[in-house]
């Protein structure tokens, strides 16, 4: 440390004193200025003024100190000296500090000059500080030299590691890449100062992650280091980047970060089946698109890379299969695609490639980058519905065919294996008004009611076919029936015609035009014709003509019409088609006779009322009334008994039991007694007439075939037959009600369980016991004998 003397400076007129400043730091010596002031010279002469050149001197004047950082002393850590040359050493100068951190980082002895940091300095929070100095009295608190002002500056030291601000880091290269892909860029910053040293120069270093990586000591570029890295090996790394100051030299400080390098995936693996065959089952009720089966092909890719794309490239199943990509999982889905018929063909086999849509050329060698596999489907056997010979039917029948005529025979049989017996029936949610019926075992669709096409002119019915050992099974099929027309109605007019015509018509003059309409339909069109009645076709009044369009003109034949004489008319017109056969039927027109005016204006078409003769008495009229209310009594009392005697039987629905109940009033002898309701009957309706009857009773009901024709009988077609009569009760008002029909299915002799008719029953070889009716007492004695055991004796 070096000493500055104090200096003394003079002026001609007055004394100026600098204030010299002493700095101790370390070896370092403050730098000194000199100044030179011009001293200003007054001659006493006021019209001249002489500048005269003075020399100022001031003896090392400073401006700046250095100071260390990061002192960790006990002791305040001294700075430097301030010293005035007015100072004579007895105290009577007094130094003040201001600025930047005085006070709180530095502080001055006041008697001495001497500055002190009190404070742990860094440079990397504050590199400077500017305080400013000045020199009172002590006694008057006085300026003794103007404030000067300097600056410390504190000096660097290596005390900060080099830290990366963005670490960790995360990256990624593709596998496979060759030796030396640049792969990320690390960055480490040092917080001292780059100017001073090599505190702040970094160095960077890879201390974990070889031989697979390596990084530039200048720039931190981490590099590839190893070929043929492989992904499906080995996917994560972790690497460790040291970065170190002074260069890299032994002492200085260093900071870490860790690099997380995944290799991405390239499609450097094929796909592969991990079996050659697979085995699969389906059913043959499986609908189109129902998945049967799954295979996949492994791909140790990933991403697009394993996307797999399949296909069907040979079979005898290319038909019937189809294969697609599951995304979700890059599974091969196999699916129908056409019905399956066990019957027809019961195994497929199927050749599936499954490959990489999206290839890399460098990888090629390493492929091919496909894979096939066999597929064998078996079809299982379902229990089918029966199935129609065809899909649907398409019927035409005339609208006048007798009842039970057949129009259809549909067919369907079992398409399994077994081939069960089909019966058919009708949905009758298709055919509500029940106009038609199938034979239950051949098929053939008949008609059960009359059919009329200007009624109903389709019939959209479905068919069923159901499995005899399986119910459920049912098969269904629709018919489209088109009633065809037959000339079956006669034209009418298109409403109710009354023509007025005034008195003065002329003759020739038209009234009237009249247009009629005909249900029918005919192929040909329809034409209607029209002419007078046969009895009125020499009519005197009126005329008429055809005017060949379906309409015809009503014309007066005269003049001279007078409402008194005959105010109405009525003239039958005979309206005909052209069908075959023709058909015709007789429409009135009535024409009224009214008054007009000359101008033909309607006025009146009432005629004159008639006035009753002044003679007729009160008496009379009353004797009139009377008659009229004695008959009207009468023909409600006819109308009344007829009802009596001709009302329908009829049975409240909670006494329907569908039985017929025959009342005998007196005991009746069992089953011998077969007078009352004969049971022939039932075996053989056309000897009917020849059975015996009671003659003390005639039965309540009365078979139906009583009232058969004999041409009816003898038809052969049962079925036809028995839908006339079913329709004929079901039409007539007055016949008995709820006839059924039990079907007994399988009975008599062909049955295992036998007849299960009570008729005959003492024919049959039972061995039912009823010696237990001796029990019951004397009410059960005569059945006890009838059906007992007889012993040897004759005794039960």
């Amino acid at each position: 440390m070096k000493n500055l003397d104090r200096m003394s400076c003079k002026k001609n007129y007055h004394r100026h004193c600098a204030l010299v400043y002493y700095m101790v730091l370390l070896d370092l010596t403050n730098a000194v200025f000199e100044f030179s002031h011009p001293l200003i010279r007054d001659s006493g002469n006021s019209q001249s003024r002489q500048l005269l050149p003075h020399r100022l001197k001031r003896s090392w004047v400073w401006n700046q100190f250095f100071v260390l950082e990061e002192y960790t002393g006990t002791e305040p850590l001294y700075v430097g000296k301030l010293h005035s040359d007015m100072d004579n050493g007895d105290g009577s100068i007094k130094y003040i500090l201001s600025g930047d951190g005085a006070g709180t980082m530095f502080t001055i002895d006041d008697g001495t000059g001497d500055i002190h940091a009190i404070q742990r300095l860094d440079r990397e929070e504050r590199s400077q500080y500017t305080l400013r100095a000045q020199a009172l009295d002590r006694s008057t608190n006085k300026p003794m030299e103007p404030e000067s002002e300097f600056i410390i500056k504190i000096q660097d030291i290596n005390d900060n590691e080099p830290k990366f601000l963005d670490g960790p880091y995360t990256a990624s290269v593709a596998e496979m890449s060759p030796v030396g892909t640049s792969i990320i860029q690390v960055s480490a910053t040092d917080a001292d100062d780059p100017t001073y040293g090599s505190s702040a120069r970094v160095v960077y270093s890879i201390l974990q992650g070889q031989p697979y990586f390596s990084v530039d000591s200048k720039t931190g570029v981490i590099r590839t280091a190893l070929t043929n890295m492989d992904r499906e090996s080995r996917e994560y790394y972790e690497v460790i980047i040291q970065a170190k100051d002074m260069g890299g030299q032994l002492g200085g400080l260093a900071g870490t970060t860790s690099v997380n390098i995944t290799l991405s995936d390239v499609n450097d693996n094929p796909p592969r089946f991990p079996q050659k065959h697979y085995q699969m089952n389906v059913l043959e009720s499986s609908p189109v698109n129902s998945t049967v089966g799954r295979v996949l092909a492994m791909d140790l890719d990933e991403g697009v890379n394993a996307e797999m794309k399949y296909s069907i490239i040979d079979g005898d199943g290319f038909e019937f299969f189809d294969i697609v990509t599951d995304p979700s999982n890059q599974v091969g889905v196999i699916t129908v695609k056409k019905p399956l018929d066990f019957e027809n063909k019961k195994s497929y086999t199927l050749k599936i490639e499954g490959s990489n849509p999206h290839l890399e050329i460098r990888f090629l060698n390493l492929g091919p980058f496909r894979d096939t596999t066999s597929v064998h489907i078996s079809v299982e056997d379902v229990d089918e519905p029966p199935v129609f010979e065809s899909n649907i039917y398409f019927v035409e029948v005339s609208e006048n065919v007798d009842i039970g005529t057949t129009i259809q025979i549909v067919s369907a049989k079992d398409p399994d294996a077994t081939n069960n017996s089909v019966r058919y029936s009708i949905d009758r949610n298709s055919d509500p008004g029940r106009y038609f019926y199938v034979d239950v075992t051949t098929g053939a669709l008949m008609t059960a009611r009359p059919l009329d096409r200007e009624e109903v002119s389709w019939h959209n019915i479905t068919i069923l076919a159901m499995e005899m050992n399986n119910p459920k099974q049912i098969g269904g099929v629709p018919v489209t029936i088109k009633i065809l027309d037959v000339n079956d109605n006669a034209p009418t007019f298109t409403r109710f015609y009354e023509t007025l015509m005034c008195e003065n018509a002329k003759a020739d003059q038209l009234i009237q035009t009249v247009s009629a309409v005909d249900q029918d339909d005919p192929q040909e069109g329809q034409h209607i014709s029209y002419s007078l009645a046969p009895e009125a076709a020499n009519n005197p009044n009126f005329t008429l003509r055809d005017n060949q369009d379906n309409t015809a003109l009503i014309l007066t034949r005269r003049a001279g019409f007078k409402q008194s004489e005959q105010s109405t008319f009525y003239l039958p017109l005979l309206i005909s088609d052209n069908g075959h056969p023709r058909l015709s039927s007789t429409g009135t027109l009535t024409i009224q006779v009214c008054s007009c005016d000359e101008d033909g204006d309607i006025m009146s078409c009432n005629a004159e009322p008639y006035t009753l003769p002044i003679s007729l008495s009160r008496g009379a009229l009353i004797a009139i009334l009377a008659c009229i209310f004695v008959l009207l009594v009468l023909v409600l009392l006819i109308l009344s008994m007829r009802r009596h005697r001709k009302q329908p039987y009829t049975i409240d629905e909670e006494d329907n039991v569908h039985e017929n109940i025959v009342r005998y009033d007196d005991e009746g002898g069992g089953e011998e007694d077969t007078e009352a309701f004969d049971i022939a009957a039932l075996w053989n309706p056309r000897e009917v007439h020849m059975a015996k009857t009671r003659k003390d009773m005639k039965p309540e009901i009365e078979s139906l075939s009583r009232y058969v024709t004999q041409s009816c009988r003898m038809d052969n077609n049962v079925h036809s037959y028995m839908l006339a009569k079913l329709y004929e009760a079901d039409t007539d008002v007055c016949a008995p009600p709820f006839d059924s029909l039990q079907t007994y299915m399988f009975e008599g002799e062909g049955s295992v369980a036998q007849s299960l008719s009570s008729l005959q029953s003492l024919s049959t070889d039972s061995e039912q016991s009823y010696d237990y009716l001796t029990d019951w007492g004397p009410r059960f004695k005569k059945l006890a004998e009838m059906y007992g055991t007889k012993d040897k004796n004759g005794s039960l």
